[in-house]
């Protein structure tokens, strides 16, 4: 029998890391109130859409966003497809086009909400995005971007691109549509 070396002492593999599920994406500012359409909704439902919204944007985390366009649409429509108002939002995106957060920015009225690239530009330095995806409801129900749309799309492209942080989409939304302003060429 051979002598052991008793310095020598069997190395065990290193346990692994547990993995933790990924957080859903922090949603910021979104409207609540009466004026919310999640207002009229029983308790039940607010925690089925919200639980939706977690699986959604913790999906959007842990992929490529634009791997999967659809997925963008579903969730900016649960966000935002119910409300009376015009409300425009930023989905903020990593370098690898990872959704880091979303946030409403502007309310507004029926038809109009007022839209200041100054503070967008400052929330996209804040979350240290590489890009963002724009977007904005139609409580009337068609998604068509008007000339404005299109004019404020160029207008925070260029506020944006002074900072090296790329706009990749803008996505109108309104009760069971989803427009994307890329997929018509119009970014």
């Amino acid at each position: 029998m051979a002598a052991r070396d008793s310095t020598a002492k069997a190395k065990r593999p290193a346990a692994r890391p547990r993995v933790k599920a990924r957080e859903p994406a922090p949603a910021y500012g979104l409207p609540e109130g009466p004026t919310s359409f999640r207002h009229g909704l029983r308790a039940r439902e607010r925690g089925v859409l919200d639980r939706a919204l977690d699986i959604v944007g913790r999906a959007l985390r842990e992929r490529e966003v634009f791997g999967t366009p659809d997925a963008v649409k579903h969730y900016l429509t649960l966000r935002l497809a119910g409300e009376s108002s015009e409300h425009f939002g930023v989905m903020y995106l990593d370098s690898q086009n990872r959704l880091i957060a979303f946030q409403v920015h502007f309310s507004g009225t029926l038809t109009q909400t007022s839209v200041y690239p100054r503070e967008v530009v400052r929330a996209a330095l804040e979350h240290h995005a590489a890009a963002v995806v724009l977007t904005h409801n139609h409580p009337s129900g068609v998604a068509t971007p008007s000339r404005a749309d299109e004019a404020l799309t160029q207008t925070l492209k260029a506020a944006l691109a002074l900072m090296d942080i790329r706009v990749l989409d803008h996505v109108i939304v309104a009760p069971g549509a989803a427009l994307s302003m890329a997929e018509r060429g119009l970014i």
